[in-house]
């Protein structure tokens, strides 16, 4: 059975609210707007699949990081489960940053 259009459209809001919890210990920015999430898929039976990325593969969080969205998401009031895929390809750089990630690190 699929989800309700509103529902995508609530339960989206509150994944993005979500993953902008998460913050990079060494950058002061969240996932999200540091350009992380490369992907957020929701199956029809609420599963909640996530394609991210770290700034570097020897991010010392490698191994905590995709916890860290996982717990962020199940949080999510409509999603069953999160599963988390990291990928390094492509791999993160600085462009996939939103302007307030730049604004935030004075790079604009």
């Amino acid at each position: 059975m699929s989800i309700p259009e509103e529902e995508i459209a609530r339960i989206t809001d509150d994944v993005v609210a979500a993953l902008k919890r998460v913050h990079d210990p060494e950058i002061p920015v969240d996932i999200y707007e540091l350009g992380l999430i490369y992907k957020v898929d929701l199956e029809d039976d609420r599963t909640l699949k996530v394609q991210m990325t770290l700034t570097a593969p020897g991010c010392p969080v490698a191994g905590e990081m995709p916890l860290w969205v996982q717990e962020a998401c199940n949080s999510v009031d409509g999603v069953e489960r999160t599963e988390v895929d990291l990928t390094f390809d492509p791999p993160w750089t600085p462009d996939r940053m939103t302007d307030e990630a730049r604004l935030q690190l004075n790079m604009l």
